[in-house]
């Protein structure tokens, strides 16, 4: 196999990789958070090395600050927000009878 080949194989490999974990990320934010939190006290405890537990420190993710804007979703308050109208109040409902 050419040299050149490989490092085509290699670079496209970490590509699609970066890509799923991305992904995978997005459409599932809680088991990913999970896994972090697991994997970071697994490599935080004090019989690895310091640059170990250096980078167990960093995968540990963000903790939720309450704050409605962070999408931590554990209150059920952050819910979708109903759609405004062009002038900013409140539509009224009309019932129309159906026509036959």
């Amino acid at each position: 196999m050419n040299t050149s080949l490989l490092i085509q194989y290699i670079v496209i490999a970490l590509i699609v990789l970066a890509s799923a974990l991305y992904a995978f990320r997005k459409l599932a934010p809680l088991l990913t958070n999970r896994w972090l939190a697991s994997a970071s006290i697994h490599l935080s405890q004090p019989g690895h090395s310091t640059v170990v537990r250096a980078f167990g420190r960093h995968l540990q993710p963000k903790q939720a600050t309450g704050s409605c804007s962070d999408g931590c979703s554990t209150c059920g308050a952050c819910g979708p927000k109903p759609p405004a109208n062009a002038k900013g109040d409140a539509v009224p409902l009309e019932f129309r009878p159906r026509r036959d």
